[in-house]
């Protein structure tokens, strides 16, 4: 908008404020995602019940609450909407290329009498690659789920509005964060009073 005074030739142009944006399509950052693996494995991955299952929950929350809390990606996976819950999509990607370069260890065990596929960090995160922000959902996603099974965190997973809202076989969308019920939400929203 331009506002001119008529007596004296003297404009002012205002600045033009954009809203912000939020990007939506996942950012894959692989360098964060194994760096948050990482931090996974050396604070809980020693635990009976944190397997393979267990831990891309723990991963999709993680990114989930950070996304809804600051309206930004922090790994920026692709989840997908599979029968046991969401599943990111570059986990095998990463795992294979983290085994290659030692930094983790794959092991197969059992977890009573299921399967379990367990991953042993060979080298610690380097912290100054995640920001404090990051730490802080990281570390409350842990507190609160990392003493499920993978029964218990696929079940929890199946009643979150991202998964709900998604077909079987497809891509969670980060937007549906802001539909969460209060149960999974981490954002306190302002109720705005429209007279």
């Amino acid at each position: 908008m331009i506002h001119c005074k008529k007596e004296k030739i003297h404009c002012k142009k205002e600045k033009q404020q954009f809203p912000r944006i939020r990007i939506n399509i996942p950012q894959k950052n692989i360098g964060k995602f194994k760096e948050v693996l990482l931090y996974i494995l050396n604070k809980i991955g020693s635990k009976p019940n944190i397997g393979e299952t267990v831990i891309y929950k723990l991963l999709y929350f993680i990114d989930f609450n950070y996304y809804e809390k600051y309206e930004e990606q922090l790994i920026g996976a692709t989840y997908i909407k599979n029968h046991h819950g969401p599943t990111p999509k570059e986990f095998k990607k990463v795992i294979n290329e983290m085994i290659k370069k030692g930094e983790i260890m794959k092991v197969e065990s059992n977890y009573f009498q299921y399967p379990q596929t367990k991953y042993l960090p060979l080298r610690k995160p380097d912290l100054t690659k995640l920001k404090a922000t990051e730490i802080e959902v990281i570390d409350d996603v842990l507190n609160k789920l990392g003493d499920m099974n993978a029964s218990q965190i696929s079940e929890y997973s199946h009643n979150d509005v991202p998964w709900l809202t998604t077909e079987d076989r497809e891509i969670i969308e980060y937007e549906s964060v802001f539909y969460r019920t209060p149960q999974y939400s981490v954002r306190e929203y302002i109720e705005e009073n429209i007279s």
